[in-house]
């Protein structure tokens, strides 16, 4: 039994500003339940290679997406293009595990520390985070580990 256990959901990340790690918690699904998700019914996921601390993409998820990742320990997501769950790695091989998965204090942004296969990016490269820019300039900071005609197969 946790003491937040009767906390309406949108309350439940309020109340859990003052929690400290002896605090029990209510169930995942109670928790869940109290994620704030936007008004498409998605929050950002930002993936971070568990043993580097390398962030790797952000993505969107939707609760099944993330019911699902919990689940099976594979990284899954929603893809706002295709409107339907994306597994990470369905097409390029290129999956995520998940190792772990923590809320921030809002309840509105997801941070996975996940198992990397080869590059995240569609691009190729290990980060989707690589085009640097500063008040001056941008540039490029890697080159692609895989073409991804050869991720993703040449596309006519």
């Amino acid at each position: 039994m946790s003491r937040f256990d009767h906390v309406a959901p949108d309350a439940l990340f309020k109340q859990l500003e003052r929690a400290t790690p002896e605090d029990s918690l209510p169930a995942v699904s109670t928790l869940l339940a109290a994620v704030r998700f936007n008004a498409d019914g998605l929050i950002p996921a930002i993936a971070q290679q568990h043993d580097t601390n390398e962030v790797l993409m952000m993505a969107w998820m939707n609760l099944e997406a993330l019911e699902e990742t919990l689940t099976t320990r594979r990284v899954c997501y929603y893809s706002r293009s295709r409107e339907k769950l994306w597994r990470k790695g369905e097409s390029s091989g290129q999956q995520q595990q998940l190792i772990s998965a923590a809320l921030d204090c809002d309840g509105d942004t997801l941070l996975l520390q996940v198992e990397q296969t080869g590059p995240s990016c569609h691009t190729g490269r290990r980060s989707c985070f690589y085009i640097a820019v500063d008040g001056e300039q941008a540039s490029i900071t890697s080159n692609p580990l895989i073409d991804p005609d050869d991720l993703y197969g040449k596309k006519t």
